[in-house]
């Protein structure tokens, strides 16, 4: 098994413009159509040959007529249009096969392809229904250029059984011009003019109102816009179509917004031979820990959040995370993480025809302090207790292991909420107030709480006294001793206006069991029919 590596590769996010921004922009114009012939025919029917049959389409309501929403290449040239309706496009092609519409599943494979694509570059954009962007700066030389990027992009697409139309140029708005309306593939730098002189109006992604308002006063090609006077066309069309103008032509800022974070630390390899067994896999991602662990320590930084990354050969990309509850960046136990997420998933983590790159990434870190061992070797006790957490929610997931946590609330069940183990151990809950900012607990108070109080159905000597009896859970309770009233009133910047003030007795039946409750509302005061519940239970 040979292996080429690839550490951190790609280059941070473009958060501003830049000269040398390259941007590809992947235009689908039969991806609803593709993906029924995919589930039909197979990947490779582009390759093959379409089977003989008839021409397909989509259709779906529009505007209370069913009307068509996407075509194949054999009903365009046949003469049918989008958003014709259903009976006319039949009356056409009476053997027309119309299949309904499914824009969640159209949306969920255009993900996935854009999964795919983060094999070329991390910083991947959806674009609408039907195309996607991938800022490919610093990232073409890793492929042989963008010639070469680009032609393995079309052909491996195409394999996939897709129609796909592709630009590289240096601005989103240009790149979506030419992949929808011109035939050029790559646009260098200040051509941008030239590219987009011939091209219809719709290139600049106007409204079709405002096309038709360029239109009647004589402007049919973006060509027809670069000369005439700026001031005007802002006042009589609004300002958005220079702005469209200018995003185009790169003077402008466009930046792509990434669907995934982006890894701050990153590496992977690419396999000279697809890889299945899991065992391979494990070794695989113990090198790209290794391979990591420099750059962690360059930094001062550890790991808190790591993602492994396995590309299918068919297309398909399997993401598995794994947190750490202290910052990380051994790589045993990095590879010791994966391994508790191979066995979590068993029969679930399908290699397909096997991995041809695999991907560590990581997503979330934190500055990392060396401590010195005891003489014996063995590590402090929190990074013990951290190992076992890490492992059980690798396997388990992150809820599996809870804590408590106080906050500030002197209401019983409002005093303390439950968060991730990890966290506690970390001495940082992500949900305020902090623990050290709570208050310390209260002898008085039960070891066991309920997390709902429960209803009982109690009788007092008077109505503000101790209750001399209760049932609760259908069991006649006769109170011996009682300690009380402990008045708690409502949270009235949480609770509603007429939440009522509570009154908690510390109570111990004929046996001995200790119970603590409460009586809900005053009397007369707030009501005349306080109810009673059981808050908790002493020890």
């Amino acid at each position: 098994m040979t292996a080429s590596s690839l550490p951190s590769p790609f280059p941070p996010p473009l958060l501003a413009k830049s000269r040398s921004q390259r941007i590809l922009a992947l235009y689908f114009p039969h991806l609803a159509t593709d993906r029924i012939a995919r589930s039909r025919w197979g990947m490779s029917w582009r390759c093959t040959g379409r089977p003989d049959g008839p021409p397909l389409v989509c259709a779906a309501s529009v505007k209370n007529a069913m009307r068509l929403t996407a075509l194949d290449e054999v009903a365009e040239r046949i003469g049918l249009k989008k958003l014709q309706g259903v009976a006319e496009a039949r009356a056409i092609h009476p053997k027309l096969e119309v299949i309904m519409a499914d824009a969640a599943a159209d949306r969920r494979f255009l993900a996935a392809i854009a999964d795919w694509c983060d094999r070329y570059t991390p910083l991947v954009a959806l674009d609408g229904e039907d195309g996607i962007f991938l800022d490919i700066t610093g990232c073409a030389h890793l492929f042989g250029g963008e010639a070469a990027l680009l032609k393995d992009v079309l052909s491996k697409l195409q394999q996939f059984g897709l129609d796909v139309r592709a630009t590289v140029s240096s601005s989103p708005g240009l790149s979506w011009a030419i992949a929808r309306y011109g035939q050029e593939t790559i646009v260098g730098d200040g051509e941008a003019e030239r590219a987009l002189a011939p091209l219809p109006l719709s290139a600049l992604r106007l409204d079709e109102q405002m096309v038709l308002s360029l239109f009647k006063v004589g402007l049919r090609q973006i060509g027809d816009l670069f000369h005439k006077p700026r001031a005007p066309l802002a006042r009589r069309f609004g300002a958005g179509l220079l702005l469209r103008l200018d995003q185009a032509l790169g003077r402008d800022e466009e930046p792509i917004s990434p669907r995934r974070p982006v890894a701050s630390l990153s590496v992977e390899r690419r396999l000279a031979e697809p890889v299945q067994a899991e065992e391979d896999l494990l070794h695989l991602a113990l090198q790209l820990a290794i391979a990591l662990k420099p750059e962690l320590e360059r930094q001062g930084l550890g790991g808190r959040l790591f993602e492994l990354l396995l590309f299918r050969v068919d297309g398909a990309v399997l993401r598995l995370s794994a947190g750490a509850s202290l910052p990380l960046r051994e790589p045993k136990r990095m590879a010791a993480l994966f391994r508790d997420r191979f066995q979590a998933l068993h029969d679930d983590l399908d290699a397909g025809f096997g991995i041809d790159i695999i991907r560590l990434n990581v997503l979330q870190s934190e500055s990392f302090s060396a401590e010195q061992q005891d003489f014996s070797g063995s590590g402090n006790e929190q990074a013990g207790l951290g190992t076992f957490i890490d492992q059980v929610a690798a396997r388990f997931g992150a809820d599996c292991l809870l804590a408590p946590v106080g906050r500030q609330s002197h209401l019983p069940e409002r005093a303390f909420l439950f968060v991730p183990a990890a966290e506690v151990v970390q001495g940082l809950s992500k949900t305020p107030p902090l623990a050290a900012e709570a208050t310390p607990c209260r002898s008085e108070r039960p070891l066991r709480l309920f997390r709902h109080p429960e209803i009982v159905e109690a009788t007092a000597a008077v109505p503000e006294g101790p209750p001399v009896s209760f049932r609760w859970r259908r069991t006649l309770h006769r109170v011996r001793r009682a300690e009380g009233p402990e008045r708690l009133a409502s949270e009235w910047w949480i609770d509603a206006k007429d939440t009522f003030t509570r009154d908690y007795f510390r109570v111990e039946d004929e046996v001995g069991r200790r119970y603590w409750l409460y009586r809900e509302g005053l009397y007369e005061r707030e009501t005349n029919a306080p109810l009673w519940y059981m808050q908790g239970v002493f020890a």
